[in-house]
């Protein structure tokens, strides 16, 4: 019998365009594991993830997507599937991000002030 079928998201956490852990969530305190987060992305796809969780870190902070070009860059670049959270804020942002390759949006902030 085989057991449950188990995803692994690995994360990249993009803040100034580098792949950082926020410390406790804050963002004074945070760790960078790489400065380029799409040789970062390349290395758990090698690895063999089939899904890479990105959360663009100043978009969830501003309201507004940061790091586009480098999550563009990730979905041109990778053949994992990309699941992305962070400033998405709008029907225009969601539509734009799929068109590019994004498989799956995690909507925060969004879904709770305009749940419509």
């Amino acid at each position: 019998m085989e057991g449950p079928k188990v995803i692994f998201y690995p994360a990249v956490d993009i803040k100034n365009g580098k792949c950082i852990r926020l410390v406790q969530g804050l963002l004074e305190k945070e760790k960078v594991y790489n400065s380029d987060p799409v040789r970062q992305a390349k290395i758990f796809e090698n690895d063999g993830a089939k899904w890479i969780h990105i959360v663009d870190i100043d978009g969830a902070f501003t309201g507004k997507p940061q790091n586009k070009k480098i999550i563009l860059d990730i979905c041109k670049n990778t053949k994992s599937n990309i699941q992305l959270g962070g400033g998405i804020r709008t029907l225009e942002e969601i539509d734009f991000l799929v068109s590019a390759g994004v498989s799956r949006l995690v909507l925060g902030t969004i879904a709770i002030t305009q749940p419509e």
